[in-house]
Parts: C-alpha cells; sequence; structure tokens
C-alpha cells in the first residue's frame, strides 16, 4: 500500500444519497414486482405490478433509501469512511425486511446477516483485496517497471 497519510473526511450529503439510492433500488423494485407479477397467475391484468404486488417496490425503495441515510449519517458522525458504515446501513435496511415480515427475530436477524455480510464485503476490499487502492496505483503494479539503473543511465 500507499505511505501518503489518510486524507482529510471529505463529508457526505446524507438526503442527496439517500434519495438517489432510495430511487435507483425502487427501480429495482419495480422491475421485480414486474416479474412477480409475470409469473404469477392472477387476473389483475398488467397493472398488477402496481396493485398487486406493489408493496415489493416500497421495501425496495424503503431498505435502499435506509441503507443509504444510515450509512452516511454514521460516517458523518464518525468522520471516517470504513466498513462499520456499511455494516450499520445494511443493519438497518435488514432490520426494515424483518419488519415487513412483523417479526421482531426476523428483524433482529436480518440486521444481524445483512450487516455481517456488507461490513465483511467493506471490510475486505471490495472483493478486489486491495481496500482503498486506487486505478493507477493498480496499474502500476500491474505492468513491469523498468530496472533503476536504465532510468538513471538515461
Amino acid at each position: 500500500m500507499s505511505d501518503s497519510p489518510t486524507p482529510a473526511y471529505d463529508p457526505k450529503p446524507t438526503l442527496k444519497y439517500a434519495s438517489v439510492i432510495g430511487l435507483q433500488a425502487g427501480a429495482v423494485g419495480v422491475f421485480v414486482s414486474a416479474i412477480q407479477n409475470a409469473l404469477g397467475s392472477h387476473s389483475a391484468g398488467a397493472m398488477g405490478f402496481v396493485t398487486r404486488t406493489g408493496g415489493t417496490i416500497a421495501l425496495f425503495a424503503g431498505m435502499g433509501a435506509t441503507f443509504a441515510l444510515t450509512e452516511s449519517l454514521v460516517a458523518n458522525q464518525r468522520r471516517k469512511d470504513d466498513h462499520v458504515n456499511g455494516a450499520a446501513g445494511a443493519c438497518a435496511a435488514g432490520f426494515l425486511a424483518g419488519i415487513r415480515a412483523r417479526s421482531i427475530p426476523m428483524a433482529v436477524g436480518g440486521c444481524v446477516v445483512l450487516g455481517a455480510a456488507m461490513g465483511t464485503f467493506d471490510y475486505s476490499g471490495q472483493l478486489s483485496g486491495e481496500a482503498g487502492v486506487t486505478q493507477e496505483e493498480r496499474r502500476r503494479r500491474f505492468f513491469k517497471q523498468p530496472p533503476k539503473s536504465l532510468e538513471a543511465a538515461e
């Protein structure tokens, strides 16, 4: 890794971030609801994705917004951008999913499972194994570097 000092924390715009992620998650919810509607047998017609399985849209949007809001609030409060923020956001989103099932044990379980999964994912460096490494640093490591003696001779 680089020997450079850690940069100063840049606060996240909480409401903007939560709104954008909530809308994106809601769009995914529309897609999932449409698939649920298409695969089910019913007489609701094409609007069934809103009337019959529309709760899926609200759940996805709510979980996305809750995740983003909690993640940015925790990051801004702690003034750090690390794995704990993602774990807290995922815990809140998992708790919301359990509350939809009307079960406190499911809510706590969802919090633990999603929080642990997201925290582990963030801690591992987003599956690249190199947390905080920029694309330029990765490029330098990938390509061979000329020997120091040749650089000095030129």
